[in-house]
């Protein structure tokens, strides 16, 4: 039925995208889990890098939004969990979604791997269209290769 609203087809040639947000803050983890499934995506959530470390060594997520503080006064974890991710996988297109930017950590982030750097507060439906507008478009080794 969820299907039929959604307007897919669960025998469509395209699968579900796996998108996995790396956050602090469980509040943030749940609204974007929620509105990213009822757009059709498969949404895991961490809270802790050790957590996202996990999940990123057992799925190919297509999409990962994070933040780049994942303890309290730490931006370093976020910049090495972009770095992992382009290891693991490097077709994983990364979102930096953080209250912590400046255009010298955007660069940096930019540098490690990040395909997007967002300040929050950002409404979901722009987090939404910059995932799409990623999903949509060659990832960044395609484009140089």
């Amino acid at each position: 039925m969820r299907q039929f609203w959604l307007g897919r087809d669960e025998r469509s040639e395209t699968p579900t995208p796996r998108l996995l947000i790396v956050d602090d803050e469980e509040s943030i983890c749940f609204s974007m889990s929620e509105y990213f499934s009822l757009q059709g995506y498969k949404v895991d959530t961490a809270s802790e890098i050790d957590e996202a470390e996990k999940l990123l060594g057992a799925i190919a997520y297509r999409v990962v939004i994070q933040d780049l503080r994942l303890s309290m006064n730490n931006t370093h974890d976020g910049l090495d969990m972009i770095k992992l991710i382009r290891e693991q996988n490097p077709q994983t297109r990364i979102v930096v979604l953080t209250a912590y930017g400046s255009a010298e950590i955007e660069e940096e982030a930019r540098l490690c791997g990040a395909d997007a750097f967002l300040r929050k507060p950002k409404p979901l439906s722009q987090v939404a269209q910059v995932v799409q507008g990623l999903l949509e478009s060659p990832p960044r080794q395609a484009r140089s290769a």
